[in-house]
């Protein structure tokens, strides 16, 4: 059986606040952990008004220490944001306090907007441009430590916490396969490069002392309710939210509408049902009969479910839902 996790934004819905979001997150994870899932992940993001999941250390922290099995960890930490040795330092601090069950996913990209990009980076330059040998850096303060060593991570040297590259193109998929490192997709809001990164990642894999053979796994929206016609509606709330987006107006996410008719242009509505053509909504029929398909056709070793429902009983019965069709497949 394939392992189903899940990605969580810690959403800030309209009416709510951040409080309301994390506490959320938690009950969720631990819904997550009730129903089998594998790993629970938090993702980075900066002046997003519809997510509190920022400082995602401290969240992660807070999620563990909610839940008592599940792997909890970023999905991910955008590592051109920080320097490796500050995220080496917070990682292996969640490690010693709960130990086997952390992983560190780390992507590429800022999370955010250019002027948040460069407050967060105060002035240095795009430091993307670094990102393989930043990896590698951060990997390195992870090894045990040696006489002699200048600089240790403290807590986090001769740890064995499980790094993850993540990406929404072919980037990071050709980083993960030569450096022997397992592989997650961002298919939930970027499908076009979804196949061809998986094929990339698979042929030009390089076993590595922490990875044998390579490990994929891809992130796709689904929303499963009692009928298709209930997910649907409740899969407005992200359509909205994600309209916004592009119009330049983020903020929380809204109720869900009886029909997304009139808030959108053909255009914008060909766009965002193009961002999201991974997602699985639907009836339990017909979210198993996607997921199937889907997990025949990229032959991924894990799948990441995400779900940004307005309504958080909708949501844990969305994930409960999901549960009974991962074991039916």
């Amino acid at each position: 059986m394939v392992p189903f996790s899940v990605l969580d934004l810690s959403t800030i819905i309209q009416g709510g606040t951040v409080a309301d979001a994390l506490n959320r997150s938690r009950d969720l994870a631990r819904h997550a952990e009730r129903l089998g899932y594998r790993r629970f992940w938090l993702a980075e993001h900066h002046n997003m008004p519809g997510i509190a999941s920022a400082a995602t250390a401290v969240v992660i922290g807070h999620v563990a220490a909610g839940t008592s099995t599940i792997r909890v960890g970023s999905g991910g930490i955008m590592l051109p944001n920080h320097a490796p040795l500050v995220i080496a330092e917070q990682f292996g601090t969640l490690e010693s306090l709960f130990p086997g069950r952390i992983d560190l996913g780390l992507g590429r990209a800022p999370g955010t907007d250019q002027p948040t990009a460069r407050a967060l980076r105060r002035g240095a330059l795009d430091s993307a441009d670094t990102f393989p040998q930043d990896v590698q850096e951060l990997q390195a303060y992870f090894h045990p430590v040696v006489p002699g060593q200048v600089v240790q991570a403290v807590p986090g040297g001769g740890l064995a916490i499980p790094i993850w590259l993540l990406g929404s193109s072919l980037f990071s998929a050709q980083l993960a396969a030569a450096l022997g490192l397992p592989f997650a997709f961002a298919s939930h809001f970027a499908p076009d490069h979804l196949d061809q990164a998986l094929a990339i990642y698979r042929h030009d894999f390089r076993p590595s002392p922490t990875l044998k053979k390579p490990y994929a796994m891809a992130a796709i929206g689904v929303i499963a309710a009692e009928t298709d016609t209930a997910a649907q509606r409740l899969m407005t709330s992200l359509q909205q939210n994600f309209l916004k987006l592009r119009r330049g107006t983020p903020g929380p996410l809204p109720p869900p509408v009886d029909s997304m008719d009139g808030l959108w242009t053909p255009f914008e509505k060909a766009n965002v049902e193009h961002t999201f053509s991974e997602a699985v909504v639907g009836s339990p029929e017909t979210v198993q009969r996607g997921l199937a398909a889907f997990l025949q056709r990229t032959k991924v070793d894990e799948l990441m479910i995400t779900a940004a429902i307005y309504d958080h009983a909708a949501r844990v019965q969305s994930f409960e839902l999901v549960a009974g069709i991962r074991d039916a497949l």
